[in-house]
């Protein structure tokens, strides 16, 4: 049975292994780390510009939480909107690299590293999903992997 709402985005037999996807970029604001921050890690490196001065980040910076959230919101807009995307399944290998400033850009890629069916449940596939995330200058703030479910368009078939 095709599902409405995503018949006409990509399904896993569209994926190709290797594909890079563009994620775009974002600019961090500092109202945006504060404002994460005071709600979400409200440490004192995320709140206020002179404890973060003085803490090893040298500085006001977003909390690596905010840096995923970012890039997820990134992967939705460039890549799992526009395929049959069921869901994620985890992550992996998360690390941050360098901390995201004040007025830094992030943006990045996502390079498709795995392709497999399901064995249990034939109507859907699983892409592992490789991050790497970097800052305006190119240095990497952001690395992991993920797991996401793709609906099939033939579920019986097997790859």
């Amino acid at each position: 049975m095709t599902n409405p709402v995503t018949e006409n985005r990509r399904h896993f037999e569209d994926l190709a292994l290797g594909e890079v996807i563009d994620l775009g970029h974002t600019k961090v604001s500092k109202a945006m780390i504060i404002t994460f921050a005071t709600e979400f890690d409200p440490f004192p490196f995320h709140l206020d510009e002179a404890a973060a001065k003085a803490s090893l980040l040298g500085g006001l910076a977003a909390s690596g939480w905010q840096t995923g959230g970012l890039t997820l919101r990134m992967l939705v807009d460039s890549f799992l909107s526009t395929i049959a995307s069921a869901g994620g399944l985890g992550f992996s290998d998360l690390k941050w690299k360098n901390p995201v400033m004040v007025d830094d850009t992030i943006g990045g890629t996502v390079t498709i590293a795995d392709l497999r069916r399901s064995e249990s449940h034939p109507q859907w596939g699983i892409a592992t999903l490789d991050f790497d995330v970097r800052n305006q200058k190119g240095a990497p703030v952001l690395s992991m992997r993920l797991a996401n479910l793709v609906d099939t368009r033939t579920p019986g078939v097997t790859a």
